[in-house]
């Protein structure tokens, strides 16, 4: 089996599991005591906050230790905009963060507070310039992500983190995806990250709060791990996640160069193998070991169940998932293509010949989900020169496949008119016509749903 999804979790790395195993016999007590188990026990916390501390690039006094990543980012947020309460009840995020983010901004402003979200490009990337401009007098807190979680766009943090500094606005950075390949540059203020996306293990998150940066801890006080992460440290756990954090720091450089070659031949191999895909995400500016695309007229829980059964294990951003049947927000956000949508995500030490053994299955995947697909056949009439496609009540990809088998019939300058009531379909017919060379002439109201109007050009 190949495990090709670290971006959700990363194998436990090995110097985590020594740690672990280490921390359990001597990291037992409460670090906050003094008799001599407690003092070994403070003294395993100290130098763990420390080691952390040197690879995020912060103070040992200005870090603590979470829960998990979700906790830290909930506390950061909760924390800022309560002490900056008087500043404003303004709060910025990226259309693309982690559900975390927004998940805490949906009870910000459930609570009263007003939300910005910025745009981001294609690629996944936000204009410095246009997050500078959402900047304003009452703007109690910006929240960017370094790196994207769904398709591994890096993010221009430096630059935003510039222009919140010139606005007196502090930025928390989502460092989740990236931190494990190096500290995150700019004038951030606050930083969060999980431990068990960089091979330490689930359980302990980061939250870090830079000197200066007004902060109140939400909830009932506690006097742990000062008062802004309540509850008695899992110091085995948190041993082994400064163990492993500082273990991959070591290896990066090198193994960036060698992951980046491989996601680089999946980029380029697919498009050639795979006829009717999108590769997603920069090109460039993006994670060493990510690489997204999405395959046109396939249903994504299927592709991944087929790809499991093969022996590889990867994750998806589709739109065709039973758990939502709703687009993914990052790849709706982006404007490209949801449905089909494959995300890889190589772990630390991913071997080539795996990676080769995946490019000689998809194609044969991709076109086994394409032929169970093919068989329902929406009802196609013509209403006064205009071919109207009926697809409501079927489930991506259906409607982009019928529109697929109907455009042909269509003079050049005819128009289709597609209906559906899939929330899908508003992001994949305009993808689709943007691949095909096709106009797409926007959405119309409808009886149900809407009406996806799209002129043949060719």
């Amino acid at each position: 089996m190949s495990y090709f999804d670290a971006a959700s979790a990363a194998p436990l790395h090995p110097v985590a599991r020594q740690a672990l195993l280490a921390a359990l016999d001597e990291g037992w007590a409460d670090p906050a005591r003094l008799y001599r188990e407690g003092r070994r026990a403070r003294l395993l916390l100290d130098a763990a906050r420390e080691a952390a501390a040197e690879a995020v690039g912060c103070r040992a006094d200005e870090l603590v230790f979470t829960s998990s990543g979700t906790r830290a980012v909930h506390s950061g947020i909760a924390g800022v905009l309560a002490g900056r309460r008087r500043v404003g009840r303004h709060l910025i995020v990226s259309a693309v963060e982690h559900s975390s983010v927004l998940h805490a901004a949906d009870v910000h402003q459930a609570d009263g507070g007003t939300l910005t979200q910025v745009a981001v490009d294609r690629t996944g990337a936000v204009d410095p310039s246009a997050y500078a401009a959402e900047l304003r007098q009452d703007t109690a807190l910006a929240c960017l992500q370094s790196a994207n979680h769904e398709v591994g766009t890096e993010q221009p943090v430096a630059d935003v983190a510039d222009a919140c500094r010139e606005a007196g606005v502090p930025l928390l950075v989502d460092a989740a995806q990236s931190i494990g390949w190096g500290p995150i540059g700019g004038g951030w203020s606050v930083l969060t990250a999980s431990a068990h996306k960089w091979g330490g293990p689930p359980g302990v998150g980061l939250l870090v709060v830079r000197k200066g940066v007004r902060f109140a801890a939400q909830g009932p006080a506690d006097e742990r791990e000062s008062g802004r992460a309540p509850g008695f440290e899992n110091l085995p756990a948190i041993v082994a996640a400064a163990a492993s954090l500082r273990a991959v720091r070591a290896e990066a450089a090198q193994e960036a160069v060698r992951l980046r070659e491989l996601t680089e031949r999946i980029r380029t191999r697919v498009p050639r193998l795979v006829p009717d895909v999108e590769v997603v995400g920069d090109p460039e500016r993006r994670l060493p070991g990510v690489v997204t695309f999405s395959c046109l007229y396939v249903d994504g829980e299927t592709l991944l169940h087929e790809l499991d059964r093969a022996g590889f294990s990867v994750s998806s951003g589709s739109s065709c998932t039973s758990s939502t049947l709703t687009p993914s927000h990052v790849l709706r956000a982006m404007g490209v293509l949801s449905e089909g949508n494959v995300r890889v995500s190589l772990p630390f030490g991913a071997a080539a010949e795996d990676v080769e053994r995946f490019l000689e299955v998809l194609p044969g995947a991709v076109a086994g989900v394409r032929e169970k697909l093919g068989a329902p056949a929406a009802e196609t009439v013509v209403r006064d020169d205009v071919l109207v496609v009926d697809s409501l009540g079927r489930r991506c990809p259906i409607p982009v496949i019928e529109l697929a088998k109907v455009i042909g019939d269509v003079p050049v300058g005819g128009t289709v008119r597609v209906l559906s009531d899939d929330e899908a379909a508003r992001l994949d017919i305009p993808a689709w016509c943007e691949m095909r060379g096709q106009e797409y002439v926007g959405e119309e109201p409808a009886d149900r749903g809407s009406a996806y109007v799209v002129r043949r050009l060719s």
